[in-house]
């Protein structure tokens, strides 16, 4: 039975007492993940996050996708900008023992969208032009960011193994069974953001890579150029104001 995506018994703690704020669908993602020590990762994270290591290393993660049926509680989809695809850098962390997600940077090719996050959410989140195709069984990924044009991402990729549900304490589970991410105001102090969503369904994926600057062209340097790869179908996501880690109060 598909669980209620209002049931928040599997997540490891209490979603804030308000009202989430924004809804919306990821498709067809790809989990690349890469391995990176410690004291490289130390050195472009901010020191008020905690890293999160799993086998002894910290990971990146370079996550492409299909966003879908965005909106804000309580109005309609605006025209032109529900649906985009997006391709998130990731690393994981920790804020008074809460793991979460923390995002060196998340291209969209929406400016709105990209305008709305970086206010509302205080992301870093820049303007891109991108591509999905969804070709059956196989995903055609392309990015480029408008800013910078050296930082380029292109790839197709499928789903390589039948769908399964991460084991507790597996490294699939730790990478994807994250409910908030970080990031910090102007001053370095930490926000939280809580989502909801059920618990993942992932896949083996298969990938070929024709272009990837996203990492070295952001100073990240990796311990191995091998991923480890995932796939995931779909996910609907509900998120909730950034609040204060310890307090729980929004904060603005």
């Amino acid at each position: 039975m598909k669980r209620d995506l209002w049931d928040e018994s599997h997540r490891p703690w209490p979603l804030p007492d308000i009202p989430w704020t924004m809804r919306q669908t990821w498709s067809n993602l790809l989990f690349a993940h890469y391995p990176i020590q410690y004291e490289e990762l130390r050195k472009v994270v901010p020191k008020a996050l905690d890293l999160n290591t799993y086998d002894g290393m910290c990971w990146i993660g370079v996550v492409p996708f299909q966003m879908s049926g965005v909106r804000l509680r309580g109005l309609p989809p605006l025209p032109g900008t529900s649906a985009f695809p997006e391709l998130n850098i990731r690393t994981y962390v920790t804020v008074d023992g809460k793991p979460g997600v923390y995002f060196f940077s998340l291209d969209a090719a929406n400016h709105l969208a990209v305008i709305g996050a970086r206010t509302l959410y205080r992301l870093p989140y820049w303007f891109a032009d991108m591509k999905i195709r969804d070709r059956g069984n196989m995903i055609e990924f392309n990015s480029r960011r408008r800013s910078n044009r050296d930082i380029r991402f292109a790839c197709t990729y499928q789903p390589a193994s039948k769908p399964f549900r991460p084991d507790s304490g597996s490294f699939e589970e730790w990478i994807v069974e994250r409910y908030c991410f970080y990031t910090l105001n102007a001053s370095g102090v930490p926000f939280r953001c809580d989502i909801l969503h059920e618990p993942w369904t992932l896949q083996q994926a298969e990938v070929d890579f024709m272009h990837n600057t996203m990492l070295s062209e952001q100073g990240i340097v990796l311990e191995s150029e091998e991923p480890i790869l995932h796939f995931a179908k779909q996910i609907e996501v509900r998120a909730w104001p950034l609040v204060d880690p310890v307090t729980n109060q929004i904060r603005i």
